[in-house]
């Protein structure tokens, strides 16, 4: 089980991939895996399609870590275009890979959902969808988590208050979106505890690489950028090998931060990209 990890007295590294989108692409993919398994993180996520569209790639590349790489595997599984009996056949493909550990999650509202649909459907939240697995299936259940708040939510006490659903629905830790200011994952620990919320908590840690990569990060995750990354973009966004450099050193930081401060888990958001984990994790270890 994951969340024993977190009793061990130090904090957790894992990482996140995402399926490849083609079939002729998973030899790739595979080879992706292995390199980041020589890192020995505690755990390995792999994300889903939006409404449910990529869920036998995220099952297949779920079995790899799991049964071939032997790193215990988190399914990404989002329900806003899914129905129960979407998830229940998704759930039995968990169940015939080994896959006990899902991240439940709401997901984006797909292009092709109507009104009408997206007001009817099956699961309205996350707490919908670790409910009904928490009653229905044996999966240990991971939640998502917003240092800065969803971006939906009017404020901060709203979006504690339904993380408090998600625990009560039988989540058994949290891993955040990503962030890029420290201050704001430390005042989130707060608010979290003052609400009774005892779960150990990832931190999300996305290094910027590139430019374009921030604009793109932003626009989806709704994280605020520092002055300090800013400055960097401004001075080594031209310089690609300078912008990398300069990206990973910002993580880099970021995360010895997080551990000084007992940070309960680190989550790198890998982009498949094994040489960049690689170098952070060298630096932080």
């Amino acid at each position: 089980m994951i969340k024993e990890l977190f009793q061990s007295g130090r904090p957790t590294l894992s990482f996140e991939v995402f399926p490849p989108k083609k079939d002729d692409e998973f030899e790739n993919a595979y080879n992706v895996l292995n390199q980041l398994s020589e890192l020995h993180p505690d755990f390995i996520s792999v994300t889903y399609g939006a409404g449910g569209s990529k869920s036998k790639k995220t099952v297949e590349i779920a079995s790899y870590i799991q049964n071939t790489l032997h790193i215990p595997a988190i399914a990404h599984m989002t329900c806003v275009g899914s129905k129960k009996e979407d998830i229940d056949l998704v759930t039995e493909d968990l169940k015939k890979a080994n896959i006990s550990h899902v991240l439940a999650l709401r997901g984006d509202r797909p292009s092709w959902m109507d009104d009408a649909q997206f007001e009817s459907r099956d699961f309205a939240h996350a707490s919908d969808l670790t409910r009904y697995l928490k009653e229905n299936t044996n999966l240990q259940i991971a939640g998502a988590c917003y240092p800065e708040k969803h971006y939906e939510a009017v404020d901060m006490k709203t979006d504690i208050a339904h993380l408090k659903e998600k625990a009560d629905a039988g989540a058994s830790f949290l891993i955040t979106q990503l962030f890029f200011e420290n201050s704001f994952f430390y005042r989130f620990l707060e608010e979290k505890e003052k609400a009774g919320i005892s779960l150990p908590v990832c931190a999300g840690i996305m290094p910027i690489t590139t430019a374009k990569q921030l604009g793109t990060t932003v626009s989806l995750s709704g994280s605020s950028v520092p002055k300090e990354l800013a400055d960097i973009i401004a001075t080594y966004g031209d310089n690609a090998e300078d912008m990398r450099k300069a990206g990973i050193d910002y993580a880099v930081r970021q995360i010895l931060d997080l551990k000084a401060h007992g940070v309960d888990g680190i989550h790198i958001y890998s982009m498949n990209k094994p040489k960049t984990t690689r170098e952070i994790v060298e630096a932080i270890r």
